[in-house]
């Protein structure tokens, strides 16, 4: 882009010249038990800079400072974005169970390790790390025993109890690759990712229990089942002790399989790119892909991130609201607290049962000294009123924000109701794909502005690209997508049995960068603002879901022909999920009938989750297309916005008359 021809500043740049930048408040630091890691910002300068200009030196003394190695690693790094091989610490041998807790047993066995706060407030318990060494330990055993092996993957379907941690660490004690799936997926979602992980043993629950409500687990494990022939054993806690159908000699309850066996077993070694673990994340294509992270680089970044976003320290106790079944509860519930030796809460209710006071409880009861949330919740719980946030919350030091950008009157709101101006807010954006924080504020250090993610993280070189030339723009106040140019120890390897797919997704667009899918702008002074997908995915209450994976769960209904998502804004979940449908046969299926969209919501909660379920299904005669047959979202879009006058030249389309059909169809909805 030349001088002549640049655009003037993304709106989102130009309103952070007016933003207010906020210091550390002081209170930060009467609270401490020591002080940060760093200095100040100018450390944070220095060290950054090391980071990119010297990484082999800089990434070889982090990992050997945070990780316990059973055989020293001699090659920081090798490989490229351009050919997809990078690899980290070669020749290193380590294990994340041993990482996550031996080393801590050794040193203080009765600290707590896991903190469960139940669904009901009286129900909780906690775990030290001698305990949780222990339990882990016999889990290893029984899935030995059931055949699992270095290498094998175990699909984990569980709620947020301990047994959820407790299986993580056994899977990577003994070498398995876990494949959790978040609880709240459907029956055809399990199946599709333990046959696509070729997971031979299951681990769900009788029940799970959530904001009150009771979820048949078992239930939905044994219809994925029916169509999974070659899983051998489901291994299954008892949370609520309700009767569940059993198979015999494929079903086995934890308690009594635990109790065969001894309280300690050794930690298998392995290679720092041994496989850790898969996440299935959403593609804008409608299957599914399988994350890969491996082992050493992957434990770096949640152990770095940890201690120097969170800044926590030795006595500090974490809440991170994520759940186990997405990045984030991996990241930060599991990994990042427990390779740093501290408590970490595992929350199984929602924010508001029994009623909005309950993270403030929670944080209050157990001195939490870092909570990280999503701005979903946030929002519901600024909207529930002040009176809720009551509490003192005295030791509260850190307060994060995950998922989606943070409005800046939610910010303010956590900032000076929930904060009481004397925590520091960290906004920290990230990915699936990346493992940990890439652009962050670090807790203390960082002077942070709300709604912007800040400055790049250790070894992070953000590159803003202009998607039309595909080349970067350099300087500031500029705006483009977001891409990274260098490789950092804890980004995902590739997708399982589909590298091509991981190439052509990340690095194959645009030629020696990572492209991470978003927009994003850099201000005058080079934070970052970022502003969201640029390809065909939906961000739900902070999860990441494929338009195409929906639009697949639609066609799937015996009335659709055809189905295009997209997603809104919402004042509450950030974006909603709105579908068009065309349907094959108008003269039996009544287009106005609520029944028909009703079974068409239906239908993807049972396809997908209830998560995924579109707010809004509008059946419209045709979808706008062009005459190739692609169908332009941009315009649907741009009708539930509301700009019809902005929908451009729609004279390229197959029949531009449907556009105003579907006008008519969506304005009709809104009044009623």
């Amino acid at each position: 882009m030349s001088e002549g021809d640049a655009k003037p500043p993304h709106p989102v740049v130009a309103e952070a010249h007016a933003v207010d930048t906020f210091h550390v408040p002081k209170a930060f630091f009467q609270k401490h038990p020591k002080q940060p890691h760093l200095k100040d910002l100018d450390e944070y300068k220095k060290l950054y800079k090391e980071s990119i200009e010297q990484p082999h030196k800089f990434w070889a003394h982090q990992a050997r400072d945070l990780l316990s190695w059973e055989r020293d690693f001699q090659t920081v790094h090798t490989g490229t974005f351009e050919h997809g091989d990078n690899a980290w610490f070669l020749e290193g041998r380590l294990n994340a169970s041993y990482n996550c807790i031996d080393r801590h047993v050794a040193k203080h066995p009765n600290k707590p390790a896991i903190i469960y706060e139940a669904d009901e407030a009286d129900e909780g318990r906690t775990i030290t790390y001698a305990e949780l060494l222990r339990e882990v330990s016999k889990l290893s055993y029984v899935l030995k025993q059931m055949g699992v092996q270095k290498g094998d993957t175990v699909a984990l379907y569980l709620p947020m109890i301990p047994e959820a941690l407790i299986a993580f660490l056994a899977c990577t004690r003994i070498g398995a690759v876990h494949s959790v799936v978040f609880a709240g997926f459907s029956s055809d979602s399990l199946r599709d990712r333990i046959l696509d992980a070729q997971s031979k043993v299951v681990i769900t629950t009788d029940e799970g229990k959530r904001g009150g409500k009771v979820i048949g687990t078992k239930k939905i494990v044994d219809e994925a089942l029916k169509q999974c022939p070659n899983v051998t054993h489901c291994l299954v806690s008892k949370r609520t002790g309700a009767e569940v159908p059993m198979t015999k000699g494929r079903d086995w309850w934890w308690s009594e399989e635990t109790e065969k066996y001894p309280a300690y077993i050794a930690p298998e070694s392995m290679s720092s790119e041994d496989p850790l673990f898969l996440l299935y994340t959403s593609g804008s294509t409608g299957k599914p892909k399988g994350v890969m992270h491996t082992t050493a680089g992957y434990l770096l970044g949640a152990a770095m991130t940890g201690k120097y976003v969170f800044d926590i320290h030795d006595s500090d106790i974490f809440f991170c609201g994520g759940d186990v079944g997405w990045i984030t509860g991996h990241t930060y519930v599991v990994y990042a607290p427990l390779l740093l030796g501290v408590a970490t809460v595992v929350f199984e209710g929602t924010p508001a049962y029994p009623n909005f006071s309950r993270y403030w409880d929670v944080i209050e009861k157990h001195n939490v000294t870092q909570f990280y949330v999503a701005p979903t919740a946030l929002r519901l719980l600024k909207r529930a009123g002040d009176e809720h946030v009551k509490h003192e919350m005295k030791h509260l030091r850190v307060l994060g924000s995950v998922g989606e950008p943070i409005a800046a009157e939610v910010w303010k709101w956590y900032f000076e109701i929930v904060g009481k101006e004397a925590a520091h807010i960290v906004d920290t954006y990230w990915q699936t794909e990346t493992g940990s924080h890439v652009i962050t504020p670090l807790g203390g250090i960082t002077p942070t502005k709300p709604g912007s993610a800040s400055l790049p993280f250790f070894g992070i070189e953000p590159a803003i690209i202009d998607p039309v030339s595909g080349e970067e723009i350099h300087g500031n106040d500029v705006e483009g997508v977001l891409a990274f140019k260098q490789p950092w120890p804890s980004m995902a390897r590739t997708v399982w049995g589909a590298h091509k797919r991981y190439m052509d997704t990340y690095l194959n667009v645009y030629k020696g960068y990572y492209f991470t899918g978003d927009g994003a702008g850099r201000d005058h002074e080079g934070y970052y603002w970022i502003r969201g997908r640029v390809d065909d995915v939906v961000n739900v209450s902070g999860h990441r879901l494929s338009t195409a994976e929906i639009e697949a769960a639609l066609i799937e209904h015996h009335a659709v022909a055809e189905a295009a998502v997209v997603g809104i804004q919402d004042e509450l979940t950030g974006q909603a999920v709105n579908a068009f449908v065309a349907i094959k046969d108008p003269s039996t299926n009544d287009p106005n009938s609520p029944e028909l969209r009703k079974d068409m919501i239906m239908q993807v909660r049972k396809s997908i989750g209830p998560f995924a379920a579109p707010k809004a299904v509008f059946v419209v005669p045709d979808l706008p297309k062009t005459r190739s047959g692609k169908i332009m979202r941009r315009i649907l879009r741009k009708i539930l916005a509301g700009e019809e006058d902005q929908l451009g030249d729609t004279s390229t389309l197959s029949d531009p008359s449907v556009v105003d059909k579907i006008i008519e169809t969506v304005q009709a909805s809104k009044k009623k």
